[in-house]
């Protein structure tokens, strides 16, 4: 330190020295020591001078669209079919029922120079034109054309070994997931069931508010005809009833309806099982929205995500034992990503901020209102046949 440093300007040019991995871990530890209530000299400063070389985090959001914007027009209007199942999450984490947009543009680059080059330039030319010349009808037919050719091309390349291997390998060099190719069969799925998903659609309301009795029945009567005569669309079909929920942990109700317990084993074992992991992603969605919205001091959106969070969370667990099952695990997991965020990402919010977030009074299944509405929640799950044992009160104690 020379005579005009100050003890602050020393410590924190020694900061600014450190290598950016020194830094993280190093910020990493004086937060969770403050955490912990550890009395640092300094700490406020530390902090702040950590913090500022901090990168910030890349937006999922943003990153999505910017892929989308990559793809040119011929290319989006051949991947219309796909489009309510597209996920901002990346390939490796998208569920059956989901196609990640990050694998449209590999997908295609591989569909124009390799699967089907001559026939996707001349695609690609004719929807340009038709496309300046505001020719809707006439884009249809010739969007619809290609994907029929395309169909038949990956149909024949992904049925051998050697085809499917190739493809692989050409996906896994243009794209940065190697489930990318998992996403071409779900596109050639989609494009398959084309016909019978909209079919599908057309019997949905647009908004479903109730998803109990006539309706469940409806639809999953409906659902059995899809999945008489299309099996591998049963997947896409249940995000079309997912997107149109107004309360989205209803689709379990799909698979619970089959069970004759609450037993996750046995729920696991119905036809439309794949419902309940789907409904888990949806909370880990949610769970990762929130440490965005701690991270901005978004107080009441942050609020509204977590009631959200503990309501879902509770209405699972009521309507399955998920005692000593993945699925346990699974939402476990989701739930520590919840209380880690409001550990970690509360320490700059005022003292008052803070206990508002981690109030009870976030969770309405422990109000009186809350239990009445539960118990509503019972009898008309026994009415509809969807519950038939274990009629209680509180959910199972979650595991710490």
């Amino acid at each position: 330190m020379t005579r005009t440093e100050t003890p602050i300007e020393n410590l924190r040019g020694y900061l600014r020295q450190l290598s950016p991995q020194t830094r993280t871990k190093l910020l990493a530890e004086v937060e969770r020591l403050r955490q912990n209530g550890d009395d640092l000299p300094g700490a406020d400063i530390i902090l702040a001078e950590l913090r500022a070389d901090v990168p910030a985090l890349p937006d999922p959001r943003a990153e999505a669209k910017a892929a989308m914007e990559r793809l040119d027009p011929p290319a989006r209007y051949f991947f219309r079919p796909v489009e309510p199942y597209l996920t901002d999450r990346a390939a490796e984490r998208a569920n059956a029922g989901l196609i990640s947009r990050f694998s449209l543009f590999p997908i295609w680059e591989w569909i124009g120079r390799d699967l089907m080059a001559s026939l996707a330039r001349a695609y690609a030319a004719d929807m340009k034109s038709i496309i300046a010349a505001k020719k809707e009808r006439e884009a249809d037919l010739t969007v619809q054309a290609f994907q029929n050719k395309a169909v038949k091309y990956l149909e024949g390349t992904l049925a051998s070994k050697n085809g499917a291997d190739q493809a692989r390998s050409r996906l896994n060099a243009r794209g940065d997931s190697r489930a990318t190719f998992d996403d071409l069969h779900k596109i050639l799925q989609v494009l398959k069931s084309a016909e019978a998903l909209a079919g599908f659609t057309e019997g949905l309301p647009a908004r479903i508010d109730k998803f109990y009795g006539a309706r469940l029945e409806k639809t999953a009567a409906a659902l059995d005809k899809l999945a008489a005569d299309h099996p591998d669309a049963v997947p896409f079909a249940l995000t079309l009833v997912s997107r149109r929920l107004k309360v989205p942990w209803q689709l379990i109700r799909l698979a619970t309806k089959a069970a004759t317990t609450k037993d996750a084993a046995e729920i696991a074992a119905t036809p439309y099982a794949i419902a309940v992991p789907m409904v888990f992603d949806q909370i880990e969605d949610r769970a990762e929205t929130l440490r965005e919205t701690l991270r901005s001091q978004h107080i009441p959106k942050a609020k509204e995500l977590l009631s959200d969070l503990y309501n879902t969370e509770y209405a699972v667990r009521v309507r399955i034992d998920l005692a000593g099952s993945e699925w346990e695990a699974r939402l476990d997991d989701i739930m520590d990503i919840v209380y880690e965020a409001l550990d970690t990402e509360t320490i700059e919010l005022p003292s008052g901020l803070r206990h508002v977030l981690k109030s009870r009074g976030l969770k309405q299944h422990m109000t009186l209102i809350g239990q009445l509405t539960r118990f509503g929640w019972l009898c008309r799950d026994a009415v509809s046949g969807s519950v038939t044992t274990g009629l209680q009160w509180i959910a199972p104690a979650r595991k710490s």
